[in-house]
């Protein structure tokens, strides 16, 4: 017997009513987004999504730790709570707290291995109330991170669907796949160095002595999810196409 299409639709949408509007619609995920407070960064991505996963990867010295900084002191300084799930309890509260970042806004779960990451990570995602939840498995051997099941990442997404929160993942490879809303991949530039006035170095007796002044990090915008369109909390424009790039300095404090 024939199938009716027309029917059959409206038999489909009659039993979905008043839980899911419109099944037959297209769909565009529409982020609201916070911002990374690095211009240039902004400019790239539009922002952080919220209710999306981020992914941010990259080799050691690229400049990871900078960008959460910067990203948890913009959020602990609009009062929200934070959590960060230190993978390798490498986070330093005090060049943190140099950033900007509210340390009595911010949860640090420090762990020792990836089965406590994930734990932790799935016990604060069904808590729920915090407005930036970062996950932090740099530290880890990339093959550790590797061997994470995709659906894990997946449930993480979909905890975090259709609420404020920013989920930030940080690794060296990106892990992630096709969960994630925005990934990032960074390199690092050659560092700066400057030789100081003689009279203000400690090394005055050495000619040779140099201090370092900086970095400027390479930032390629992998994927990004983001709808055109969408409402964006601080104005920053929308832009979805992938393999976009930018670059940052990092400083230091006698820089």
């Amino acid at each position: 017997m024939a199938v009716n299409v027309a029917t059959l639709r409206s038999q489909v949408e009659t039993a979905l009513a008043g839980r899911i509007p419109a099944p037959f619609a297209p769909r565009h995920n529409q982020f609201e987004t916070a911002p990374f407070n690095l211009s240039e960064i902004d400019r790239l991505t539009g922002g952080l999504p919220r209710g999306g996963l981020t992914e941010i990867c990259g080799p050691p010295c690229s400049g990871r730790a900078t960008l959460l900084s910067s990203a948890v002191a913009s959020r602990t300084a609009g009062a929200e709570a934070c959590a960060l799930v230190d993978g390798r309890d490498s986070f330093d509260p005090y060049s943190a707290e140099a950033a900007g970042v509210q340390l009595e806004q911010l949860l640090w779960v420090r762990c020792q291995n990836m089965d406590q990451c994930l734990r932790a990570t799935d016990l604060i995602l069904q808590g729920g109330g915090f407005g930036l939840i970062a996950l932090d498995l740099s530290a880890l051997p990339p093959k550790t991170v590797r061997y994470v099941p995709l659906n894990v990442w997946f449930r993480f997404r979909r905890a975090v669907e259709n609420t404020s929160t920013i989920l930030l993942l940080l690794d060296q490879e990106s892990n992630a796949g096709t969960c994630a809303s925005l990934v990032l991949r960074l390199g690092a530039e050659p560092s700066r160095w400057h030789a100081p006035p003689a009279q203000q170095s400690p090394f005055s007796e050495n000619p040779c002595a140099c201090l370092l002044d900086g970095s400027q990090i390479h930032v390629e915008r992998v994927r990004s999810r983001l709808a055109s369109g969408g409402h964006h909390s601080q104005g920053f424009a929308r832009i979805n196409e992938s393999g976009l790039t930018a670059n940052f300095r990092t400083k230091t404090k006698w820089g």
